[in-house]
């Protein structure tokens, strides 16, 4: 399996999709190197995965500082010697009407769902250049391709994580720098994204939806260890993913 052996860094590591993929790579042979910014979580994680056998490490990241992100792929680099597979899954949904002018909520799914992609991409991009593979996965969401009422900011960053992440594709290939790269549009998936909305109304619209419809994060999981098994001079360049009842 193209998994087995792979270095494979994740963001937002410590709960719902980072720590199902987390898991589900360690089982399947990688070395993962989790980061986040709670470190009680991340232990946590990285014990459950060596009691069963895996290989990881972690260390306390916060995205929005590009150093954390340069620290992350050196402590790879210095535990496993390389870096194969990063996935930026990072992210933050406190959803809100515009005319609320939750701007400080704005600032930080700015920072977090966009600034995070930009300095995780800068930081192994070298490497990858160097090394000439790699390969880049990045969580962007359903509403990264269609707009929806009180998601503009949050649905602004995953726009432009799409269209971030299809201009790297487009320069890999240019440059032939071999750097795959899939872009991942869950809709709904159990995660704690609502837990970082303000707006009492948003929050309970998006909770009843939740409710109705949402699926494990482990159906996200599965699909990133899909792509990462893919050959070498194989792309799968976007996903979208989501509850078969949701009509998203």
């Amino acid at each position: 399996m193209a998994i087995k052996d792979k270095v494979v860094l994740i963001t937002g590591a410590s709960s719902g999709i980072g720590e199902a993929t987390a898991k589900q790579l360690a089982a399947e042979g990688a070395k993962v190197v989790l980061g986040s910014r709670r470190e009680t979580k991340l232990q946590q994680i990285v014990n459950d995965i060596e009691q069963a056998g895996g290989t990881a490490t972690y260390r306390v990241t916060d995205v929005t500082k590009r150093a954390d992100s340069q620290a992350l792929v050196q402590l790879a680099k210095d535990t496993y010697g390389q870096v194969d597979v990063l996935f930026l899954n990072a992210g933050l949904m406190p959803n809100s009407p515009l005319s609320a002018l939750h701007v400080d909520e704005w600032d930080q799914m700015v920072d977090v769902n966009l600034k995070g992609v930009m300095y995780g991409i800068a930081a192994v991009l070298p490497d990858f250049t160097a090394q000439k593979h790699g390969q880049i996965i990045a969580t962007s969401s359903v509403a990264g391709l269609k707009a929806y009422p009180g998601g503009a900011i949050y649905g602004a960053t995953k726009w432009a994580v799409k269209d971030l992440m299809e201009v790297l594709r487009m320069e890999s290939a240019q440059e032939k720098t071999h750097i795959r790269t899939t872009t991942i549009y869950p809709a709904a998936i159990q995660s704690e994204l609502l837990d970082t909305i303000t707006d009492n109304s948003t929050a309970q619209d998006a909770q009843d939806l939740y409710d109705a419809y949402q699926i494990s994060p482990q159906r996200i999981a599965d699909v990133v260890a899909y792509a990462i098994n893919q050959p070498e001079d194989t792309t799968v360049n976007e996903m979208t993913v989501g509850p078969s009842i949701q009509s998203w």
